[in-house]
């Protein structure tokens, strides 16, 4: 049973890893189920109450970094709401439309409609587009490093505890 625990848990922290890159899986909410996985499946005793509070506010944090770096490429662009909002909908919809490269294309040509739609010049809507590819790669690396923190602060909690 034991094995079984441990391959569900790594299972868990490899997709919470992979969402990181990949926006549609579960990302962070999947390293988070990963510790309930272990407590069901082990002990929750390992686990204290500033755990939960520390490994939380992680979660939040990489929820709103999520939103606010990926903006904050846009909008350092000079972009407006509306190419925010085609960035999302264009990092969402992009790995379904255009497989092999739209997790790149879709937030760019996402930002880019979004742009000429609140009435931008095509010249500007492309330098907003890759002011929302600078904003996916910083969100992609500040959610990287913080899942890491989440499951190497795991591994420390469990091992002294």
């Amino acid at each position: 049973m034991a094995i079984l625990g441990w391959i569900l848990i790594i299972a868990l922290f490899a997709v919470g890893l992979a969402g990181a890159v990949y926006p549609i899986l579960p990302g962070a909410l999947a390293i988070y189920l990963a510790f309930f996985v272990y407590g069901w499946f082990f002990s929750f005793g390992s686990f204290g109450v500033w755990f939960w509070i520390i490994q939380t506010l992680i979660v939040v944090v990489l929820f709103v970094a999520d939103y606010v770096v990926g903006a904050w490429g846009v909008k350092k662009f000079g972009g407006s709401r509306a190419s925010v909002i085609g960035s999302t909908i264009g990092i969402i919809l992009g790995p379904f439309v255009i497989p092999a490269f739209g997790l790149i294309l879709g937030p760019f040509i996402g930002a880019f409609i979004g742009e000429l739609i609140a009435g931008s010049q095509p010249g500007k809507a492309v330098k907003v587009s890759f002011g929302s590819l600078l904003g996916l790669f910083s969100s992609t690396v500040v959610k990287v490093i913080l899942q890491i923190m989440m499951v190497v602060l795991f591994f420390i909690w469990i091992s002294v505890n």
